[in-house]
C-alpha cells in the first residue's frame, strides 16, 4: 500500500466508482480538454490544494484534473450526506492504482457523517503528511476557510472561546464541536493555524453562502487571504444554480430518502435563481410546490411563473420537503 492516508467508507467500491467516473468524464469536457492541452507543461506544478466540496464522480473528474495538471490535493467533502462512495473509492484508488496499493489522491469523506466526523475530515485536509500545510484552498460553503480563519484568530487569542449552552446568546451545537477540535489543535501545536494561514495564497469559493462569509471578513479586514468569488461568475450563477439544480435536487434528494416526488408538497425558500432552479425541479417531478420570499420582485417572479407565494410559517407544517435557497 502507499504512503498516504485517507478515511472512506469502503475501498472496495473503487471499481463501481471509476466506471461512473469514465461516463462523468464524457459529459465535463472543458475539464478533459484541460488535460490533454496543459498535461504535459504542468502548471499547477507547486500547487497544494486542501478541497472540501462534495466527494461525487464529477469531483472526482475536477480532482483528476487538478492532479493530472501537476497539484498535489487532499479533499474532503463540503456536506454529511452529499459524498458517493464509490466515487470517494476511485479517487483514491486513482487510475493507475489497485485497491491493495492505491495510487491516488487523499480523500476524507463517506456519505452520512456526523457532525463531529465532518469537522475531524475537514482538519485532515490540512495536515499534509510532510509538515507543510496547503497553498490553495477549494472551497464550497466556507467550511474550510472558516476553520482557518477561526484557529488563526483563537491562536493570537491564545485560548478558544468556552462552550455555549442552551439558551446562550449564538448557541449552536456546531459551534461547540468546532471549538472542541480547535482546543485540542491548540494544545497540540499553538501556532498550527497561523503556519497555515500564512502559507495560503488563495481560496476560490464556489457557493452563495461561502462567498458572503468572505465578504463578512474582508469588511471588517479579517480575511488573511485573497479570494475569488467563482460563485459569481456568469456560468456558475446563471447556469449551474439555476440549471445545475434541476438535476442535481432530485438526484440529492432520491440518494438520501428514495421517496416519491410526485404528489407531495415542496417549499422552496427564496426564488433566486438556485430557487428558480428548484421550483422547476419539483415541478418537472408533479410536486406541488410554494415559494417563500421576501424581496417582492422575487416574489412576484414566483406568483407569475405559477407558483404559490407564502409565508413559511403558514405552509411548513403541510410540507413534505422544504428547500433553503437563500444564501444566507
Amino acid at each position: 500500500m502507499n504512503n498516504f492516508d485517507f478515511a472512506i467508507r469502503d475501498i472496495n467500491l473503487a471499481e463501481a466508482g471509476r466506471t461512473q467516473i469514465r461516463l462523468a468524464e464524457h459529459e465535463m469536457p472543458g475539464l478533459m480538454a484541460l488535460r490533454a492541452e496543459y498535461a504535459e507543461s504542468q502548471p499547477l506544478a507547486g500547487a497544494r490544494i486542501a478541497g472540501s466540496l462534495h466527494m461525487t464522480v464529477q469531483t472526482a473528474v475536477l480532482i483528476e484534473t487538478l492532479v493530472a495538471l501537476g497539484a498535489e490535493v487532499r479533499w474532503a467533502s463540503c456536506n454529511i450526506f452529499s459524498t458517493q462512495d464509490e466515487a470517494a473509492a476511485a479517487v483514491v484508488v486513482g487510475p493507475n492504482g489497485t485497491v491493495t496499493s492505491p495510487a491516488g489522491v487523499p480523500v476524507f469523506a463517506w456519505k452520512g457523517e456526523t457532525v463531529t466526523e465532518y469537522w475531524d475530515l475537514a482538519d485532515q485536509i490540512f495536515r499534509w503528511p510532510d509538515g507543510r500545510g496547503p497553498n490553495l484552498i477549494l472551497d464550497d460553503g466556507g467550511d474550510a476557510t472558516l476553520l482557518v480563519h477561526l484557529g488563526a484568530r483563537y491562536e493570537a487569542a491564545g485560548a478558544v472561546p468556552a462552550d455555549l449552552r442552551p439558551g446562550d446568546d449564538g448557541y449552536n451545537k456546531e459551534v461547540n464541536i468546532i471549538r472542541a477540535l480547535l482546543h485540542r489543535s491548540l494544545a497540540e501545536d499553538p501556532k498550527r493555524w497561523t503556519r497555515i494561514a500564512e502559507g495560503v495564497v488563495g481560496v476560490t469559493e464556489e457557493t452563495t453562502t461561502g462567498v458572503l462569509r468572505l465578504y463578512q471578513l474582508d469588511e471588517v479586514g479579517d480575511l488573511l487571504f485573497p479570494a475569488i468569488n467563482v460563485n459569481d461568475s456568469v456560468t456558475k450563477s446563471k447556469f449551474d444554480n439555476r440549471y445545475g439544480i434541476r438535476h442535481s435536487l432530485p438526484d440529492g434528494i432520491n440518494r438520501a430518502t428514495d421517496i416519491l416526488i410526485g404528489g407531495k408538497t415542496a417549499v422552496v425558500c427564496g426564488y433566486g435563481d438556485v430557487g428558480k432552479g428548484a421550483a422547476e425541479a419539483f415541478r418537472g417531478q408533479g410536486a406541488r410546490v410554494i415559494v417563500t420570499e421576501i424581496d417582492p420582485i422575487c416574489a412576484l417572479q414566483a406568483a407569475m411563473d405559477g407558483y404559490q407565494v407564502a409565508i413559511l410559517d403558514d405552509v411548513v407544517a403541510e410540507a413534505d420537503f422544504v428547500i433553503t435557497a437563500t444564501g444566507n
